[in-house]
């Protein structure tokens, strides 16, 4: 037996917020949209990297408010390229962490948390 990916479901009540915060300012890019009918709720898959989430629209899939955690490598690059986008709702810092990392802490416009992190060398 073998477990390979996580793709965390992320609550999103605004299909355009969603798409600024995720698509515009953080970098994901859309990898498919499904909606069982135009006028329902939309699902979408996200990817930058080898990351995926899931952002859904369906009151019954998960509740705002989630925190997940993405490791990466180059958090100096991210934060200037975030940085530089100067985001209308968010402004996040990039911290040294006492448990050994530097994180970006950010939260989307539905209260949930993205930890971008990148564990500090000796």
């Amino acid at each position: 037996m073998q477990l390979n990916t996580i793709v965390p479901i992320l609550r999103m009540l605004d299909e355009s917020k969603a798409k600024e915060f995720y698509i515009d300012f953080l970098g994901f890019k859309i990898d498919w949209e499904h909606r069982f009918e135009a006028d329902f709720p939309l699902y979408m898959q996200v990817s930058r990297g080898k990351i995926l989430l899931h952002i859904s629209e369906h009151y019954g899939d998960c509740l705002p408010g989630a925190a997940i955690r993405i490791e990466v490598e180059g958090i100096d690059e991210l934060y200037k390229e975030i940085s530089d986008k100067k985001y209308k709702y968010a402004r996040p810092g990039l911290e040294s962490m006492p448990w050994g990392s530097r994180e970006i802490s950010i939260t989307d416009p539905f209260g949930n948390r993205i930890i971008l992190y990148e564990p500090m060398t000796e």
